[in-house]
């Protein structure tokens, strides 16, 4: 991929991360199927990897297991419709829309804000949903805004009455051991975070790591959990650091360091990665503050 590419495709990323998607594939026939979901994450910039989850009782989700690939169509905000078709036991979803085989074999939709055409990456097992992990080996982003969907409702941009939960970024950047923590500004201790705003998550990352002054690598989710109370769904990122002393805050032992981080939510996602750290069995938590399911990675596998 060249840098260009790499840096459309952040932008993208970062533009497109939440909204209503159809993911689509083709069965062991080429007949195109797909479904409705209503969000998907960037996982990887490098390589470029996505992830969208499925569940297990779906009647694609073998096919889709099986496949070579997927594609994520990230709808535009005339395409209700769309959704709706694909979100319902309908015989044949794609009779009522226009679409073509993108680039790696996967349909994509007319007129969508953006899509994603993958390789299967990896499939991890989530208790009743799978999720499933591609690499991005084409994609192209439009000006047409997104559709959002949020607590029964659907949103667009232009309805300012109408707001989706505010995407919160934390960066885990750690060291043999230790994680990075600064001033709460209430007598605490947190990660560094940041609101995403209008500028992506990716920037976001990027942003927190430059700012704590230590030379660290964007890495993979570790944790998304919707903080219901706040309105806020949180995303945690991985992020391995080699040098540097920090500009703000200073790097704690995940074993015993961690007292003094005030969030409850933040303060459980650290307890649970000191105690994968020393076994080197991670996962990846998805749920709200209170509850949710770790899946998890293979046994050895670094995050």
């Amino acid at each position: 991929m060249t840098i260009e590419n790499r840096r459309l495709l952040r932008d993208a990323f970062g533009t497109f991360m939440t909204g209503v998607t159809v993911v689509t594939t083709t069965d062991a026939t080429g007949q195109p199927i797909g479904f409705t979901a209503n969000s998907f994450s960037s996982v990887s910039l490098d390589p470029p990897l996505l992830l969208v989850s499925i569940a297990k009782s779906s009647q694609n989700y073998a096919t889709f297991a099986a496949g070579k690939g997927f594609a994520i169509n990230i709808l535009s905000e005339g395409q209700k419709d769309v959704s709706n078709t694909f979100a319902r036991p309908v015989e044949d979803r794609f009779s009522t829309v226009q679409w073509q085989i993108g680039p790696h074999g996967s349909p994509i939709l007319n007129g969508v804000a953006a899509w994603f055409d993958c390789s299967l990456h990896q499939i991890i097992d989530a208790g009743d949903h799978a999720i499933l992990i591609g690499q991005v080996q084409a994609f192209d982003a439009t000006t047409r805004a997104g559709l959002g969907y949020y607590r029964g409702s659907y949103f667009t941009p232009s309805q300012s009455v109408v707001a989706g939960p505010a995407v919160v970024v934390s960066a885990l950047i750690e060291r043999e051991g230790h994680i990075l923590l600064q001033d709460d500004g209430r007598g605490g201790l947190t990660l560094p975070t940041a609101q995403v705003g209008t500028k992506g998550a990716t920037a976001t990352l990027e942003s927190l790591i430059a700012g704590a002054g230590v030379t660290a690598s964007p890495g993979v989710i570790y944790s998304i959990y919707e903080d219901v109370e706040a309105g806020q769904q949180h995303i945690a990122f991985l992020c391995p650091c080699t040098d540097g002393a920090p500009a703000k805050g200073c790097f704690v032992e995940l074993a015993t360091g961690l007292d003094d981080v005030t969030d409850p939510a933040m303060r459980v996602m650290l307890d649970r990665l000191a105690d994968e750290s020393r076994v080197g069995n991670y996962g990846i938590y998805f749920g709200n503050q209170n509850a949710g399911r770790v899946a998890r990675v293979a046994e050895g596998t670094s995050l």
